[in-house]
């Protein structure tokens, strides 16, 4: 019995790594889609039931919103967009979380905004959505006493 349970575990490796691949692939569209501002392309990411809070403290709830206000952020704050995803955590079946660093540069007139993202990814029929997003910016650090 142990033996034919070893022989299942690269097997559920490869599924988990491809997962990985999928959802880390997934992320960099929702970066693509933003760039280009195609909102059809932000919409098929998403769920239905999607939300957004992000780092001002707007809570974008439902995927119309969410879309909605991407693109008007992305309107009024030109800078390229970038997300580095440092982690990918399958947390249940067909359920992960992406953490990642995400950065907003060439913004005009100030410096570049670095902020820590954190995405929710639900698996559907036809794969991997986005099905909350979480940005912050990092308190600064408090000084020692």
């Amino acid at each position: 019995m142990r033996l034919l349970s070893l022989m299942f575990i690269p097997a559920a490796l490869l599924i988990a790594q491809d997962d990985e691949a999928t959802i880390r692939a997934v992320v960099q569209k929702y970066v693509d889609a933003r760039e280009s501002m195609d909102a059809h392309a932000i919409e098929a990411l998403f769920t239905s039931d999607a939300d957004q809070l992000v780092s001002t403290g707007e809570w974008r709830k439902g995927r119309s919103e969410v879309v909605r206000g991407t693109m008007a952020s992305s309107q009024s704050s030109a800078g390229k967009r970038s997300i580095t995803v440092t982690s990918v955590r399958l947390i249940a079946p067909g359920v992960a979380i992406a953490d990642g660093r995400y950065e907003i540069a060439g913004v005009a007139g100030s410096a570049s905004r670095s902020m820590w993202t954190t995405l929710m990814l639900t698996r559907v029929s036809d794969g991997w959505r986005i099905s909350a997003i979480r940005n912050m910016l990092p308190a600064p650090a408090t000084p020692s006493k």
